[in-house]
């Protein structure tokens, strides 16, 4: 056997369970649920909006005020457009402000789909406002919000 390898100690089994309890230890205490915040659904939104003004209106979201379990949530959201090659919807953007990601979906659209409209299922981690922005072909953002009770969360990170 090369000398190196005779040198090198191998460690116990209760040597490695040890390490592996102590790791796995020092993993639950540092654990946190991810959660986004007031703070970085606004940056969110920033980043989506720039500078420019949102304008409540033309936006309906529909989803219900009070859900059992958080998994699964039913979200559609519509927007009074025209539709037209000059005037169309470009994309609807959905913010939560307590998931761990704010930024839930975004939808782009052209002017031949017809109507602007998604439906999907989404994940809610707690009781918190829903806020989708719908951004227009002549570059104005237009918002509608919701306020969802969670009874059952979900989206939590936890070990």
């Amino acid at each position: 056997m090369p000398r190196m390898l005779q040198d090198h100690k191998t460690p116990t089994r209760r040597e490695m369970l040890a390490t592996a309890s102590a790791a796995g230890l020092a993993a639950l205490v540092r654990a946190e649920p991810a959660r986004a915040t007031p703070a970085s659904l606004k940056a969110a939104i920033h980043n989506v909006v720039g500078e420019a003004a949102v304008k409540q209106g033309k936006v309906r979201i529909d989803v219900p005020p009070l859900v059992e379990n958080g998994n699964t949530v039913a979200l559609a959201i519509e927007v009074e457009s025209p539709m037209t090659p000059t005037n169309y919807v470009k994309a609807i953007h959905v913010f939560t402000e307590l998931n761990p990601q704010p930024n839930v979906v975004s939808a782009h659209f052209g002017p031949r789909a017809g109507r602007a409209r998604i439906s999907t299922r989404f994940r809610l981690a707690d009781t918190q406002t829903v806020v989708a922005i719908a951004e227009t072909s002549d570059g104005t953002f237009w918002q509608a919000s919701a306020d969802v009770v969670v009874t059952l969360q979900a989206c939590l990170e936890t070990l």
